[in-house]
C-alpha cells in the first residue's frame, strides 16, 4: 500500500468500532455469568477516544494502574467510577481519594492514610483487599493476616469501606487461574463475611488470564468481577497461548502502519565476528542464503519487541529490529513490495502498550 497524502508514518491506526464491539462482546459474556467488568485502559495508555468505547459498551468500572491516566479520563468527561489497580503510593493518596472510587490495597499503613485523607476531603473510598494466591506480586500471603486486615478495615476505619477482596494471577509468577485457587479466594471471602456479619460486594477474580474459566463455564460462582484489558482489546493471547477459538473477537483493533525505506538482497547471516547488539544481547542467526529484505522506518523505541508484531501481508516474515528499524524478509511475498509502500502489523499487548504511549507515533482513528 502506497503512502496516503498528508499521513505521517509510522502510525498507529485504531478502529473504534471494532474496539466497541470487542468490549460489548466480552461485557455480555461476563454479564451472562454475573460478572462485572473493570475495563483496564493502561494497555493503550488511556487514549480518551478508546476509553470512551469502554464506557459506552458497558464496562462497570474504568480501571488503570496509573493515577495520571485516571485523572486524564476524569477530566475528559468519562462518568463511570474509576478503579485504581496498582497498590497506591503514599505520594498519590490525596489524588487517589479525589479521583478514584475504588482501589486495590494490601498494606494497613496505606489504608490508614487513605482513611485520614478521606476525612480531610469529606469523602468515602472503597477498597478491595488483595490476597496473594501464589503469583507473588501484590497481596497478603498469609490467610490469618488477611482476615485480620479485613476486620480492621471494617471495624476501625470510618471513611474507608471494605468493598471486597481480589487477587492477581499470571502477571509475575505466570500462575494459571483455576477453579481451585480462585475457589480458595472465595472460601477466604466467606470466612471474612462470617467475621463481619455481612456479604462482601465484590470478589475480583483477576484479569484476562481468568477468562478461560468464563469461556469454559468453570468460574467459581462467588467471583463477580474481572479486570480486563488484553482480553477486550485484542484477544490474541487467548487464541495463541490458550488455544481458544476467538473468531468472534476482532484481532486488528490496533494496527501499526510502517513505511518501507530500503529493499535489498542480503545474506541472512551477518558477516564478521558476532559480539553484542545495541541492547547488550548476543543474538543468534540462521544462514538461509541470500534473501530479499525490506527495511522499515520503525524500531524497538516505538514498539518494544519485534516478536510482538504480526505482519498482515502474506509472505512477510519479521527478521529482527534495532532502535529505529524493523527488518522483514519479503522473498516469499506474492505481491511485490516497493519503496514507499506501507506494511501493516497487528500486535500483541506489549507492542500496543509501547506504541500507544509513544508521542512520536501519530494515532489515527477509524
Amino acid at each position: 500500500m502506497k503512502q496516503e497524502i498528508n499521513i505521517k508514518y509510522p502510525m498507529l491506526e485504531i478502529n473504534l468500532r471494532k474496539v466497541h464491539e470487542n468490549v460489548k462482546t466480552m461485557v455480555d459474556l461476563c454479564s451472562s455469568q454475573g460478572i462485572s467488568v473493570a475495563g483496564v485502559v493502561k494497555g493503550f495508555n488511556a487514549i480518551p477516544e478508546v476509553a470512551e468505547q469502554f464506557e459506552h459498551a458497558g464496562c462497570t468500572y474504568i480501571a488503570s494502574s496509573r493515577l495520571d491516566q485516571i485523572i486524564k479520563l476524569k477530566n475528559y468527561g468519562l462518568e463511570k467510577p474509576f478503579m485504581m489497580t496498582r497498590i497506591p503510593m503514599f505520594s498519590e493518596i490525596k489524588e487517589l481519594v479525589k479521583f478514584a472510587s475504588v482501589s486495590l490495597n494490601s498494606e494497613l499503613e496505606t489504608l490508614n492514610m487513605i482513611d485520614k485523607e478521606c476525612e480531610l476531603q469529606g469523602k468515602k473510598h472503597r477498597v478491595i483487599l488483595m490476597f496473594d494466591l501464589g503469583d507473588l506480586r501484590e497481596g497478603v500471603f498469609d490467610k490469618d493476616e488477611f482476615v485480620n486486615l479485613a476486620e480492621y478495615v471494617e471495624n476501625h476505619l470510618e471513611n474507608v469501606e471494605l468493598f471486597g477482596v481480589g487477587t492477581n494471577l499470571g502477571c509475575y509468577g505466570a500462575i494459571m487461574p483455576t477453579e481451585e485457587n480462585l475457589g480458595r479466594l472465595c472460601t477466604i471471602a466467606e470466612i471474612i463475611e462470617g467475621k463481619i456479619n455481612r456479604r462482601l460486594e465484590m470478589i475480583s477474580g483477576g484479569a484476562t488470564s481468568s477468562l478461560p474459566l468464563i469461556i469454559d463455564g468453570k468460574m467459581p460462582n462467588r467471583v463477580n468481577n474481572l479486570r480486563l484489558g488484553e482480553g477486550i482489546l485484542l484477544s490474541i493471547d487467548l487464541e495463541k497461548f490458550w488455544g481458544y477459538d476467538m473468531k468472534y473477537m476482532h484481532k486488528d483493533t490496533f494496527v501499526l502502519k510502517a513505511q518501507v525505506v530500503e529493499i535489498k538482497n542480503k545474506p541472512t547471516y551477518p558477516v564478521g565476528n558476532i559480539f553484542i547488539d545495541a541492547f547488550g544481547t548476543k543474538p543468534t542467526y540462521e544462514d538461509n542464503g541470500i534473501r530479499k529484505r525490506a527495511l522499515l522506518a520503525v524500531g524497538k523505541q516505538d514498539f518494544g519487541l519485534h516478536d510482538k508484531l504480526i505482519p498482515q501481508k502474506q509472505g512477510v516474515e519479521i527478521v529482527g529490529s534495532s532502535s529505529d528499524h524493523l527488518i522483514v524478509d519479503i522473498e516469499d511475498c506474492n505481491v511485490e513490495t516497493k519503496l514507499g509502500d506501507i506494511l501493516n502489523f497487528s500486535m500483541y499487548y506489549p507492542a500496543m502498550m509501547y506504541l500507544s504511549g509513544n508521542e512520536s507515533i501519530p494515532k489515527k482513528f477509524v
